[in-house]
C-alpha cells in the first residue's frame, strides 16, 4: 500500500512539473493556479466531479468529454483544459488532487512563499482566511498562502500546520484532552 501511495506522489509530482513548465514558458502559470484551485473547490463540493475523476467504469472518452464540458464552461485557461484532456487520456485524473498540491507547492516554493494547511469543521469566510492568512504572516514573518481544507470531524476550531509545525485548536483534540483529564480523576 505504502508503494502504491509513493508511486502515485511520483506520478503526481511529474505531471504537475510537466504543467508548471508549459505555464512558465507560456507565462500562464497564474491563470492555471486559479483554475487548479477553482477545480479542487468544484471537487471537493460536488460528489458526482469526484466520480467522474476516480470512477474505472467510465471511459477515457466519457471522462475527457465531461471534463472538456466542465472546465469549457467554467472558462478555464486552454492550458488547464488541454492537460485535463490529457489527464483524461490517458487515465490520470485519478491523481488531480496530487497534481493540484504539487503545482501549488512549487509555485509557492518559487515565489519564497510558505503554504499553510489550514483545516476547519466548516469553510472558512472570506474574511475568516483574510484574518488568518494576516496572522500566519505575521507568525511566520514572511509570504504565507494559506491552503484551506474542511474537515467535519474538529467540530470546531483550526489545525493549522506550516512545514513541520502544527498548531491544533480543534474542539476535537480540546475533548479528547478533557477526556483524557477527566480520567485520571476519576
Amino acid at each position: 500500500m505504502a508503494a502504491k501511495a509513493s508511486e502515485s506522489a511520483g506520478l503526481s509530482e511529474r505531471y504537475a512539473s510537466a504543467l508548471f513548465d508549459l505555464a512558465d514558458e507560456r507565462r500562464a502559470v497564474d491563470a492555471v493556479a486559479e483554475d487548479l484551485r477553482r477545480l479542487r473547490e468544484m471537487l471537493a463540493e460536488s460528489a458526482d466531479l469526484q466520480r467522474l475523476v476516480r470512477s474505472p467504469v467510465l471511459s477515457r472518452e466519457q471522462q475527457g468529454s465531461a471534463i472538456a464540458a466542465i472546465t469549457e464552461k467554467a472558462g478555464f485557461d486552454g492550458l488547464t483544459r488541454n492537460f485535463l484532456g490529457l489527464l483524461a487520456r490517458n487515465r490520470r485524473l485519478y491523481a488531480l488532487n496530487g497534481i493540484t498540491k504539487a503545482f501549488l507547492a512549487e509555485l509557492a516554493r518559487r515565489r519564497g512563499e510558505l503554504t499553510a494547511h489550514v483545516a476547519s469543521a466548516v469553510p472558512l469566510s472570506e474574511s475568516q482566511l483574510a484574518a488568518v492568512t494576516d496572522a500566519l504572516r505575521r507568525a511566520v514573518g514572511g509570504k504565507v498562502t494559506v491552503d484551506p481544507t474542511v474537515d467535519p470531524s474538529l467540530l470546531g476550531g483550526l489545525v493549522v500546520r506550516v512545514g513541520s509545525r502544527m498548531v491544533d485548536s480543534s474542539l476535537r483534540t480540546k475533548l479528547q484532552r478533557l477526556e483524557l483529564a477527566m480520567k485520571g480523576v476519576a
